[in-house]
């Protein structure tokens, strides 16, 4: 099958590989789509995501068809259209033809949406179906969101809204990140340029001038600094990068602060993968009955190298405009 394979010297390149064969509890995937993510250019440049690489083939989500089954799999048939994030629990990575997969983490695909936007979905709504769920949040609530025009920003976003939470301030990198925002039913006054004078001083008078109950930061390093200066005491910071600072740690245990660090990687190391399977199945529930719509998409071009590391880039420069990339198969 043709792939694109992390070589010895640690580059990508363009190759031909055997086809993965499904074991019992496996079914095997032919990928019509999958989804890039940060963390594939990290894993090439971060030693704390390095260890993470688990196959030479990278990559973490996709959608498809199932095109064989092990012996053991109940649940799946040829033919069926189905969705997964396979993080480390598959044959190979999804910048591949085909992957072999534990049939329990695998969902049907919502049958109201493209491969392309399916495969958009499972980094982005595994990770903020968790935030949503664990924070148990209510209307009333303050909450503050950074970087929330990224992928995983956008569709907490919208669970938020689709749930009637509406009490949120998030900040933003370009006014053109701001018209997203206000598209998705934020009000002017909610969004905040980071890039502006005064940035805490503006994020409290967004709330009134009081500070927040809820912090989700998925920017870290200085938005870490800031959402903690901006956080009520025993408030709640949401960690979704791994990147707080020591100045943000210190005003964070000195505020009381519950820090609620969320990861979907957890629940594949403790061998829960009814976790991935059930959220899948709620986004498919909820993106089926209108409540979300999935997320915006850019399609970078078909399976090869030169698709791969243009996707990297765009991800590395911040040059995504609010859109999940994604490659054809």
């Amino acid at each position: 099958m043709k792939a694109v394979i992390l070589n010895k010297n640690g580059t990508l390149e363009d190759r031909f590989t055997e086809q993965p064969k499904p074991k019992n509890n496996e079914v095997l995937i032919q990928i019509k789509a999958s989804g890039f993510n940060p963390i594939d250019y990290q894993m090439l440049e971060n030693e704390l995501e390095r260890k993470l690489i688990s196959s030479p083939i990278l990559g973490r989500e996709l959608s498809g068809i199932i095109v064989g089954k092990g012996s053991e799999v109940t649940q799946f048939n040829i033919g069926d259209e189905v969705y997964c994030g396979s993080g480390s629990m598959g044959s190979n990575g999804t910048y591949a033809e085909y992957i072999s997969v534990p049939e329990s983490i695998v969902s049907f695909k919502p049958k109201n949406i493209s491969f392309e936007q399916a495969a958009s979905i499972p980094s982005v709504g595994l990770t903020s179906l968790q935030i949503f769920t664990r924070l148990k949040l209510k209307p009333e609530n303050t909450i503050l969101i950074t970087g929330a025009t990224g992928g995983v920003g956008s569709f907490l976003l919208k669970l938020l809204l689709a749930h009637n939470i509406r009490q949120i301030t998030a900040t933003v990198g370009s006014e053109e990140n701001r018209q997203i925002l206000l598209n998705m039913g934020l009000k002017d006054y909610q969004i905040i340029n980071y890039r502006e004078k005064n940035l805490i001083e503006n994020i409290l008078k967004a709330n009134n001038n009081q500070s927040f109950e809820f912090g989700i930061d998925l920017v870290g390093n200085y938005m870490s600094e800031v959402t903690a200066e901006v956080l009520n005491i025993n408030g709640t910071y949401v960690d979704v990068t791994a990147l707080v600072t020591k100045e943000a740690h210190e005003i964070l245990f000195n505020k009381g602060t519950l820090i609620m660090n969320i990861s979907n990687y957890t629940y594949g190391m403790a061998k829960k993968y009814e976790y991935y399977k059930n959220s899948l199945l709620e986004i498919k529930r909820l993106i089926e009955n209108g409540i979300i719509l999935p997320p915006q998409h850019k399609v970078i071009g078909n399976l090869s190298l030169d698709t791969v590391l243009q996707a990297h880039s765009m991800l590395k420069n911040n040059q995504t405009q609010g859109h999940k990339l994604i490659m054809k198969h």
